[in-house]
């Protein structure tokens, strides 16, 4: 059906013409079943450091091979990788990671804040995404917003308890546009109830419910995104926090 706005049109026809191809994608077949989509580098470079992670091969795009690992640091091995920056790129990968056997994940990053009373470091399980993005849109009808996996949340949850982590629940307001998160905008989200904004989670809700695939997600309170003034705090050089949030991640992942 043909609409006045294209992203409106969406198409519940589950084959595409263009699908991955596992035997074409070069990580193998022995890949673990859970995964963690890290956003922290410095993470997964310490990890390397620490001989705790086996690299099973590459997933590709236009700006180089995007390397795939195996944790080896708890009881059963966890596939770890960084996805990227921004929707599309996510949503393809996982695409390729969930066509070779990947099929629980937990998702751990950053994220801005629109609430000052989120301290910078503070985790914050994420229960749904208000959908201002694009991508989501290929993957499920239109809707104002899209939930996390029930399952997720809950993994997250005891996870937290259980480490003595505080957390809170909170929505995020998952845009395309990191330039363009104006004092307008900001306010419309806060009066719908989001915490706070990233680039992706609409998209992992989205692919994740479409493929049938369980995920949930956490991140840390970074930059604050206030008509005042933005401010970093810091965020991006919290190594303990993102430390932390991976291995919570871990510990998580293996809940599902």
């Amino acid at each position: 059906m043909t609409t006045r706005y294209p992203i409106l049109e969406f198409d519940e026809d589950r084959t595409s013409i263009t699908m991955p191809d596992p035997f074409k994608i070069g990580v193998g077949t022995n890949i673990p079943a859970r995964g963690v989509l890290c956003f922290f580098q410095d993470v997964i470079e310490q990890l390397k450091s620490e001989e705790k992670l086996t690299h099973l091969g590459d997933l590709r795009s236009e700006i180089g091979r995007h390397p795939v690992y195996r944790y080896n640091g708890e009881k059963e091995a966890v596939t770890v990788f960084h996805p990227g920056v921004g929707a599309p790129l996510a949503a393809a990968f996982m695409e390729e990671l969930i066509a070779v056997g990947v099929t629980k994940y937990i998702v751990c990053g950053g994220c801005g804040v629109l609430d000052k009373k989120i301290d910078p470091g503070y985790p914050v399980v994420l229960t749904a995404a208000v959908r201002d993005e694009g991508t989501s849109y290929h993957y499920i009808p239109p809707s104002r917003e899209v939930k996390a996996h029930p399952r997720g949340v809950e993994v997250l949850e005891e996870t937290c308890r259980e480490s003595g982590v505080e957390y809170r629940l909170g929505k995020t307001w998952t845009t395309d546009a990191f330039y363009r998160e104006t004092p307008g905008k900001r306010k419309m989200r806060l009066a719908e109830g989001c915490d706070v904004v990233e680039m992706e989670a609409a998209t992992f809700f989205a692919v994740a419910q479409f493929r049938e695939v369980k995920l949930g997600q956490i991140v840390y309170g970074g930059d604050l995104v206030h008509p005042d003034g933005w401010d970093l705090r810091g965020w991006p050089g919290r190594g303990d926090s993102r430390r932390m949030m991976f291995e919570l991640a871990v510990k998580a992942v293996l809940k599902f």
